[in-house]
């Protein structure tokens, strides 16, 4: 069945995330893409591998964690640096499993695709449902933020497995990646699966999209990318992140005066 259409969601000013609109999956990709390259720039280029970058950023994680948690209310900057704090330490931990604990993708993509369901069914036998837009309570934000730790480091291996071992390159990778999401905001407006349900779904599929973008404009021409540079490419990405989350906090701002 055709889902209804519904009036404009309304900002939840109690909420400590931000609304879920086109800007919010932009600057979403943004961040897992600068994940990639981010974490690539600190194990890889400045060579300090994957152990000590992983706890480099899982320092930064609880830093970022830290401040989050204890705002009363959705901050744009803590929201999103949590968010890049995620998708680094995921991409370290996720390489970290799959090369030198020699896991491999196929594994540690089972395993952590096991995880992210366990956290999410957990959640819901917890507090009675799932949230994604409404996070006012000190439970639901443990689990959103644990659910996306996981959920970011599964995407780092998933987005390797399809464009190594497959054999379909980072490009085409990535094409798989965005025709998934394309599917999952098809079935928003086509079908009647719960929101929630659909939101993690696209959330997951972001992490290894932003992974094989990533790879795809710093891998060397050789391996099939741009060879752009990682710390080039993160500061742009990070940048460009930064850029759009004052636009639209800024216009978010100016629509609830």
């Amino acid at each position: 069945m055709r889902r209804e259409k519904t009036a404009e969601a309304q900002p939840d000013i109690l909420s400590k995330v931000p609304q879920v609109t086109l800007a919010f999956w932009v600057i979403k990709i943004l961040a897992t893409t600068v994940g990639e390259t981010g974490g690539d720039a600190l194990s890889m280029t400045l060579n300090l591998g994957y152990a000590v970058s992983s706890l480099i950023f899982l320092v930064f994680f609880a830093i970022t964690l830290a401040a989050q948690m204890g705002a009363k209310r959705y901050h744009p900057l803590f929201y999103w640096a949590v968010v890049v704090a995620t998708t680094t330490v995921g991409t370290t931990t996720s390489d970290y499993l799959d090369r030198t604990v020699g896991l491999g993708y196929v594994k540690s993509s089972i395993i952590l695709f096991c995880a992210v369901l366990a956290v999410l069914i957990v959640w819901h036998f917890s507090t009675g449902k799932i949230e994604f837009d409404h996070i006012t309570t000190h439970k639901d934000e443990i689990f959103y933020w644990v659910t996306i730790l996981i959920s970011n480091t599964l995407g780092t291996a998933l987005g390797d497995f399809t464009a190594t071992t497959t054999g379909l390159g980072f490009e085409r990778g990535a094409l798989v990646f965005a025709g998934l999401i394309g599917l999952v905001a098809a079935a928003h407006y086509l079908t009647n699966l719960p929101d929630s349900v659909l939101f993690w779904s696209a959330y997951v599929l972001t992490r290894p999209l932003g992974a094989t973008l990533g790879d795809t404009l710093t891998k060397p021409s050789a391996e099939g990318g741009l060879d752009l540079g990682r710390i080039t490419s993160s500061l742009v990405i990070g940048g460009a992140m930064g850029i759009l989350v004052v636009l639209f906090s800024r216009r978010k701002s100016a629509e609830a005066k």
